[in-house]
């Protein structure tokens, strides 16, 4: 796995004077309005900016938000603003990330100031990914590295990315990792070494990435249990024959899953006992939450399982009481409506129980704050880099920090 011990960090950088591009991730749920409704993201990177700032750095912020079309791809003006706050002094903004305006707004920082560039997705290279050699030739990088002395990459959640502002500045500038990716490498890259036993959760509905997860840390050792919920445990549920009715059935489907079903029966073949599966599940009935026994499926009509039900949380809870390490990743069931928050709510707090443990980022994190759940070892910042991690894939935008710059 990725070490940081295999890249350089700000412990290494000669930040006073030094114009640096930082990468970061602060891609946030928007209002209507187009300003921010949650800042989590941006508080993540704080303690990276002040050090920089703090210590007599020139910053230029680089970041993306949202996805071309969507109704949260909107400018980063308004994080600029939530970025003075939280650092408790001024910092610009500029409509611009490499045109001359940008070049010129980078050159005119003084020591210790700090200016967010636009959104690197508003230019279409950037949605695109690319060898980090050819990133290098982007107009994005080869009109903005010229006032860069350095690149620092904090983004963490899109580091299993390789567009242009990932990998392409560090192949012309030096590259540091900043305080979050430390942190993240630091503590993800050292799962083999947490105590044992370890538990896995793997719920949400990202079902060929949890699926993925799976077999790697099952085939490596990894994992004494894999709990199942949410989307993945339903889908290993009709895996295991079991019938969850049309409406469960059919959003599987309708989510291009369907194939998936069979990898979870070959997973279940081969380490069948060390995944534990859902045995009750939650529906909506007459308006109410409703549980049904596995025995007592399928459900009504159009009645989908919605979370894991009581036999279930006490199954897995007696699972979690004994856990050295819990590594969280996925919701266990629809947490945005109060009736389907109790699978998720019960199950990640006795997972705070645990010596040490690490929730898995994305949708994931969203759910702990919505919930108010704390108590946790690690929350990560990213979900599909995380996962990454936990089935040791390389990232990109970690690899090319750990190759170096070439010029």
């Amino acid at each position: 796995m990725d070490s940081p011990a295999m890249i350089d960090t700000l412990d290494d950088l000669d930040v006073e004077g030094t114009t640096v591009g930082v990468r970061v991730d602060v891609n946030s749920p928007i209002d209507d309005d187009g300003t921010l409704a949650d800042d989590a993201r941006l508080r993540a990177h704080v303690d990276t900016l002040a050090e920089l700032i703090e210590r007599g750095g020139r910053v230029a912020v680089l970041a993306h938000q949202g996805r071309p079309g969507g109704d949260e791809f909107v400018s980063l003006e308004s994080h600029a603003d939530r970025l003075s706050e939280l650092l408790g002094q001024p910092v610009g903004y500029v409509d611009a990330t490499f045109s001359d305006a940008a070049r010129e707004a980078v050159r005119s920082l003084e020591n210790g100031e700090c200016v967010v560039l636009e959104n690197t997705r508003f230019y279409s290279e950037e949605y695109m990914e690319f060898e980090p050699e050819r990133a290098a030739q982007t107009h994005l990088v080869t009109g903005l590295a010229p006032v860069l002395d350095a690149y620092v990459n904090d983004a963490f959640a899109a580091a299993h990315r390789s567009q242009p502002s990932l990998v392409g500045f560090p192949t012309v500038v030096p590259g540091y990792a900043g305080r979050v990716l430390e942190s993240e490498l630091d503590v993800l890259g050292t799962i083999e070494e947490t105590p044992e036993p370890r538990v896995y959760v793997l719920g949400g509905a990202k079902v060929p990435d949890s699926i993925d997860v799976a077999w790697s840390i099952l085939e490596k050792g990894l994992a004494d249990h894999v709990l199942t919920a949410g989307v993945v445990g339903n889908v290993f549920l009709i895996a295991d024959g079991v019938d969850l009715g049309d409406a469960s059935s059919d959003f599987i489907y309708d989510q291009g899953y369907w194939d998936e079903i069979d990898r979870a029966a070959d997973l279940l073949d081969a380490y069948g006992d060390r995944i534990a599966l859902p045995r009750d599940v939650a529906v909506s009935r007459d308006g109410n939450r409703h549980v049904l026994g596995v025995n007592a499926l399928p459900p009504r009509g159009d009645e989908a399982a919605m979370d894991i039900g009581d036999l279930t949380l006490e199954y897995y809870q007696r699972i979690l009481d004994d856990a050295g390490t819990v590594i969280l990743n996925g919701p266990a069931g629809v947490f945005e409506q109060s009736e389907f928050e109790r699978g998720t709510r019960e199950l990640y707090s006795a997972a705070t129980d645990a010596p040490t443990s690490i929730v898995g980022g994305g949708d994931t994190a969203s759910a702990l704050r919505r919930l108010g759940i704390e108590g946790f070892s690690h929350v990560s910042t990213g979900g599909g880099a995380a996962l990454r991690m936990l089935t040791a894939e390389p990232l990109p935008a970690v690899t090319v920090l750990e190759n170096g710059h070439r010029n």
